[in-house]
């Protein structure tokens, strides 16, 4: 498989069905940011905890899915769609670290462990993938459930965050007003 081809000099792009579209079209947008999303949760791994590192590298293969969906304008395809039971693992993983953590009662400042930071740098990633895609889904058929997992993405992050800073003992500070 050649890397370079030319066909996206003028500035178009192929989409899964081999629709020409803008590279500035919203679902080139939508994909490309899950794919910032997806290349910035690779930077994380290896953490030092095996149960984060094998969740991220499920979340990579999740997002990969997730791209894949939204390249393709196709609701009758039969290709890659990210589906409810992705988002039902994404759920309980959460729940697992919110047993693990302690309540949160305010806001916090995005920061801590080296890794925490870095874990709070991609839910920021994530959100605006899932603004990205929220913008599609407002003018194109779009995979409700993609969309909720880039949500339930953010959180997830959010969470494993807390996570490694705590197990790290690392203080977590909350604005100040």
């Amino acid at each position: 498989m050649k890397i370079y081809t030319g066909r996206g000099d003028d500035g178009l792009t192929d989409l899964r069905d081999m629709t020409r579209v803008s590279k500035t079209n919203p679902r080139i947008a939508a994909y490309g940011t899950v794919d910032e999303a997806n290349a910035l949760i690779g930077t994380l791994i290896p953490t030092e905890y095996d149960d984060i590192n094998e969740q991220l590298l499920s979340v990579q293969n999740h997002l990969h899915i997730v791209q894949a969906d939204f390249a393709d304008p196709n609701e009758q395809s039969d290709g890659p769609r990210l589906e409810e039971g992705q988002v039902e693992t994404i759920e309980s993983w959460i729940d697992e670290y919110d047993e693990e953590l302690e309540p949160l009662e305010s806001f916090i400042l995005p920061g801590g462990s080296d890794r925490g930071s870095r874990l709070h740098h991609a839910r920021t990633v994530v959100r605006r993938a899932e603004r990205k895609a929220v913008e599609l889904a407002s003018n194109e058929a779009v995979n409700e459930p993609a969309i909720t997992y880039l949500n339930r993405l953010s959180d997830l992050l959010f969470v494993m965050a807390r996570a490694v800073n705590g197990r790290n003992g690392v203080t977590e500070h909350s604005p100040t007003y």
